[in-house]
């Protein structure tokens, strides 16, 4: 097996285990919360909201 070859096959193996290392925005997905509660970024649930 040539050394051209080899790197691709390497290369193409790699691909997707690279494009996993860049990770899922899970964390930055928008939360929509019931009318008259509001998005606690703490326990990551809606919380009943105080009107003041």
């Amino acid at each position: 097996m040539s050394f051209k070859t080899l790197a691709v096959t390497v290369a193409l193996a790699l691909a997707p285990t690279l494009s996993l290392a860049q990770g899922c925005s899970y964390d930055r997905q928008a939360m929509s919360c019931a009318e008259g509660t509001t998005y606690d970024a703490a326990t990551g649930t809606c919380v009943t909201s105080v009107n003041s």
